[in-house]
């Protein structure tokens, strides 16, 4: 099977097929409704050959449902049809934990994505838990306010570096995590790690959505409280938990 894998974000959509080397992308911003997005990544993919489709998207989605609209794009996403959009199965997972899935190792691994806002999602002993902690209150605002790309600008690279040290070592002491993974295209801005991190690679939430269609029909994404769903029929991506390493596997 040759999957697509999008990871949408808040600056670019990348792609990249199964059994490609080189990612391809297309702005993003403010603007891009789902339809939008559909199309560039059509355009994008015009010449390759593709059986199924992955996407990590930048905000809440719970049982392969988009649960709310993201804050860094346009509207219009809540209850969106990708696969009558794409004419192929799809599977959608956050997009911190599309990343989080392709770089997990062992144990239980914490992940952070910096980049336009703040991505997170746990990984415990392979099974993916996404995380809403972007919006969390945190000093005089909230986590995204001090670790997003607005606060990088606001800040400066030095202060903004402190403020991600300082939330990362709060995390640390909460999750008590093996493995610490900082993604995310601003994670290049940091000069030096933070105790017990590595850095992930963007290129790592391609692996997330091709393990997401590895040899198991249903995949597993940890539950959070359900919320009442849009009436439209929605992509049939899992509705459970999502098993890292060599497959996905169903869980019961």
């Amino acid at each position: 099977m040759r999957v697509l894998a999008i990871d949408i974000g808040g600056t670019n959509v990348k792609i990249l097929l199964s059994g490609e080397d080189v990612p391809r992308k297309a702005p993003s911003g403010p603007t891009m409704t789902p339809q939008a997005m559909v199309a560039a990544v059509k355009t994008l993919a015009a010449e390759w050959e593709y059986d199924a489709v992955a996407i990590g998207y930048p905000g809440q989605v719970i049982g392969g449902r988009i649960m709310l609209e993201p804050h860094n794009l346009g509207r219009g996403w809540v209850g969106f049809d990708f696969e009558e959009a794409f004419g192929r199965p799809v599977r959608i997972i956050n997009d911190a934990a599309m990343q989080a899935f392709g770089s997990y190792k062992r144990g239980l691994l914490l992940f952070l994505g910096l980049g336009t806002g703040l991505g997170a999602a746990l990984v415990a002993d392979g099974v993916v838990i996404p995380m809403e902690l972007a919006h969390l209150p945190f000093k005089r605002g909230s986590y995204e306010g001090y670790l997003g790309v607005q606060a990088l600008r606001r800040l400066g690279r030095k202060k903004w570096q402190k403020q991600v040290e300082v939330a990362v070592a709060g995390f640390i002491g909460a999750f008590h995590p093996d493995d610490v993974v900082l993604g995310g295209g601003n994670t290049k801005k940091l000069k030096g790690l933070p105790p017990g991190c590595r850095a992930g690679t963007n290129a790592n939430a391609f692996v997330g959505g091709f393990r997401l269609w590895e040899e198991a029909p249903e995949p597993k994404v940890e539950q959070q409280e359900k919320k009442k769903a849009p009436s439209r029929r929605p992509s049939r991506t899992p509705r459970t938990k999502t098993r890292a390493g060599s497959a996905a596997r169903s869980a019961a």
